[in-house]
């Protein structure tokens, strides 16, 4: 199976020139960060919060004894900056900048998937240009002896610049949605995490009670 990949780079290379072999370069570097995205999302437990979740509701209610035990077990990322709120850190821009150094730190790679996105098709149609100029100068030297089939083989080849750099750009771009889409959901999930700490409802309920109907 290995052996079949590295052939048909090595054909395609040859049939594209070094535009394609930027372009194959580039796939396996694209490739290489979305794996280790996927490895560093699946370590952090990005999507997996039914621990913090639990821990934030029970908190909101009241519940600090159990809002601790699901903490504790929790294995998301966000788990410490709630830690912070829930032991006494009431400043919110403090608590967000926290959050964001986690962001942070999972979005790494994300400028390169953009730029690999960007560029593979304009890399594409640099090659398509390049061989397009190839193919009629080697009509032009071919004379009044024109081979049809000179300037058909010269065009296909060119044109595969672009085949390859639209198939390195879409996957590409396609990732990169993915992977922005779940960290906005993030920071939604820790933007309502970190309210519901430092407000709860409970407490919301016990200020809005008057101190006669205590007694009642």
């Amino acid at each position: 199976m290995m052996d079949l990949v590295v052939n048909t780079y090595t054909r395609i290379a040859d049939l594209g020139g070094p535009v394609v072999v930027l372009l194959c370069a580039l796939s396996v570097v694209v490739l290489a960060v979305v794996l280790y995205k996927l490895w560093q999302f699946a370590s952090a437990g990005v999507g997996r919060h039914r621990e913090l979740g639990a821990a934030v509701a029970a908190w909101d209610q009241g519940d600090c004894t159990a809002a601790r035990a699901h903490l504790g077990r929790s294995r998301s990322y966000l788990a410490p900056v709630v830690d912070m709120a829930m032991t006494g850190q009431t400043d919110g821009a403090r608590l967000e900048a926290e959050a964001e150094t986690r962001f942070a730190r999972l979005e790494r790679g994300f400028r390169l998937l953009d730029s690999v996105a960007q560029l593979a098709p304009l890399l594409g149609l640099f090659g398509t240009v390049l061989g397009m100029i190839s193919a009629f100068q080697a009509l032009q030297e071919a004379g009044s002896q024109v081979d049809p089939s000179i300037l058909a083989g010269g065009i296909w080849v060119a044109l595969l610049t672009t085949a390859v750099g639209l198939a390195v750009a879409m996957p590409t771009s396609v990732v990169l949605s993915w992977f922005e889409a779940r960290m906005d959901k993030e920071r939604v999930l820790a933007g309502q995490a970190l309210r519901a700490v430092l407000s709860p409802s409970g407490q919301r309920v016990a200020a809005d009670v008057p101190t006669g109907a205590v007694h009642a």
